[in-house]
């Protein structure tokens, strides 16, 4: 465990180390949520059953998740960075089971991706969300094993990396739409009917379902609550088992 704590205390470190980095995964999203909930709150209402939920409202819960989608992938370019530095390799070989590797750097993803999301609850009452206790630790879980996935899967993508710019290519193509087909924008049951079936295959999808449903009770949600947490724990276990396995995979390079 002592391995696994040393790489997640670096994390926390280099990350705070860098204001700028702090500062930018809070303002965006903010920015985001702001501009087009104030943009498109005129013509989206989320349902006569939602009580015409202002969309300002409707697109919190995808806000908060942006902070954690960003955070969580992006600080795992920091596995890029240490193997150009050599630190990398300096851990690789040193007596260290490689799940301390793994767990190292993706609780120290996870810790800050967490942080900032819970943050960004600073701004509930704004949307009329008033949270008892039970709801807020609730919403805790389903941020930390969200930040978890997320940060297993920009693990498991960065390993095999060498390229901060193939990092910035897959994120662009792979990981914005998944958060576009999470129901953060537009909810579920109006989409057409492959994007349906594409946002119920998405596991991010229950993230911002569960978190819209701890924070809205009174809203209409697709899934229950249990099913939606469950989900995310498989998801979350399904992408650490991932990262363990391309950490004790052995490549070939072929004879000079």
């Amino acid at each position: 465990m002592l391995p696994a704590y040393t790489l997640w205390w670096r994390e926390i470190v280099r990350f705070y180390r860098q204001r700028s980095r702090v500062v930018g995964v809070i303002a965006s999203p903010l920015l985001f949520w702001v501009v087009i909930g104030s943009g498109f709150g005129t013509s989206f209402r989320s349902g006569e059953a939602a009580g015409q939920q202002h969309y300002l409202d409707y697109f919190y819960p995808g806000a908060l998740i942006m902070i954690v989608l960003f955070t969580s992938i992006f600080t795992m370019m920091s596995v890029i960075e240490d193997r150009k530095e050599g630190f990398l390799l300096s851990v690789l070989v040193a007596p260290v089971p490689r799940s301390a590797i793994v767990l190292g750097k993706v609780l120290g993803g996870t810790t800050l991706a967490a942080i900032q999301g819970l943050i960004f609850l600073a701004f509930a009452p704004l949307v009329g969300v008033h949270m008892g206790l039970l709801s807020f630790l609730l919403v805790v879980v389903v941020v930390f094993l969200v930040s978890f996935s997320l940060t297993a899967l920009g693990f498991a993508i960065a390993w095999p990396m060498d390229s901060s710019q193939a990092f910035h290519a897959i994120i662009n193509l792979f990981l914005i739409p998944l958060w576009l087909l999470s129901g953060a924008l537009f909810p579920l049951a109006g989409a057409s009917g492959w994007m349906r079936v594409l946002m119920e295959i998405n596991p991010l999808t229950y993230g911002v379902e569960a978190l819209r449903t701890l924070l809205y009770p009174q809203a209409p949600s697709e899934f229950s609550l249990a099913a939606s947490m469950a989900t995310i724990l498989l998801f979350s276990l399904f992408m650490f088992g991932l990262s363990f396995v391309m950490v004790n995979r052995r490549t070939t390079k072929p004879a000079a």
